[in-house]
């Protein structure tokens, strides 16, 4: 049963997360008056027109890469509602912690500097973004137990 909507909802909730190696989560921000963009995977400055890695953010680039992973993995308890469930609950727990570890890791690097609105990053967004997935993805978990045991007191 993997042709499910919830299926569809938990691939979107891991293609969010790894998106989040392609957008930063603020860019042109001046920090020692260098523009510099910071992404999941460290800060990147323009140093004399071009881009440079200067900080890199390992342990984050691997948390997200498992975290990843998390929604992925759900799809295949299929047989097992329950545990599906309990993992999507988990998810969101996870997701909840990891964005605030992101928004720390940001603040951190940040120092001082306000983000304004223009320095957004589409980022800054697709954690929220996974975890409306799994949330969907959740409800139609839910609905499909639901028929499952009204079909089964019909028998």
């Amino acid at each position: 049963m993997l042709q499910r909507i919830q299926s569809i909802y938990l691939l979107l909730a891991c293609l969010a997360l790894y998106a989040l190696f392609l957008f930063p989560f603020a860019h042109n921000v001046y920090m020692d008056g260098k523009p510099s963009t910071v992404m999941v995977t460290g800060v990147y400055e323009d140093v004399n027109g071009a881009r440079t890695h200067t900080q890199f953010f390992v342990a984050l680039t691997v948390a997200t890469v498992i975290i990843g992973l998390v929604p992925l993995a759900i799809i295949f308890f299929y047989n097992n509602r329950k545990r599906q469930i309990a993992l999507c609950y988990g998810a969101i727990l996870i997701i909840i912690g990891y964005s605030f570890w992101l928004s720390q890791s940001v603040k951190a690097v940040m120092g001082g500097t306000q983000l304004d609105t223009h320095n957004w990053g589409i980022g800054l967004f697709l954690t929220t973004i996974s975890l409306l997935f799994i949330v969907f993805a959740l409800k139609a978990i839910q609905r499909d137990e639901k028929l499952v045991k009204s079909a089964d007191r019909l028998r």
